[in-house]
């Protein structure tokens, strides 16, 4: 099984602007209504549909609303990534640290107000 998530917007060229050039994602398809990408090793998409589309079921016609969605991206140097997006001026939406349970993380916002939890797994404080 695989998993898609997919986002509702009409900010398909900012939304692609950001996941390419902030997060290093690439584009696995795109058209005129369409973007799928993916993660800059492959693992895992994100797909992002123009709303109320006349190709798409009425379900998949309503824009995202801004509220109620947020993504989380594991990789192996949260404090590397940080100091990265920092340096290209990425607005950081709550700055990097450790959590007792563990997470080292911080966040930033994409262009359609989803958060997106950048972390680092690491052992909970004792």
């Amino acid at each position: 099984m695989k998993l898609n998530a997919g986002i509702i917007t009409e900010k398909l060229d900012d939304t692609k602007k950001f996941y390419t050039e902030t997060l290093g994602f690439g584009v696995a398809f795109e058209n005129d209504f369409y973007l799928l990408m993916h993660t800059p090793n492959g693992a895992a998409e994100i797909s992002f549909l123009k709303p109320k589309h006349p190709s798409q079921q009425p379900i998949f016609q309503a824009p995202f609303n801004g509220k109620g969605v947020y993504i989380t991206i594991e990789i192996d140097n949260v404090d590397e990534v940080y100091r990265q997006l920092k340096q290209k001026g990425t607005k950081i939406e709550f700055d990097i640290r450790t959590e007792p349970w563990g997470d080292r993380h911080f966040a930033i916002v994409d262009p359609n107000g989803i958060g997106i939890d950048i972390v680092t797994y690491t052992k909970p404080e004792e």
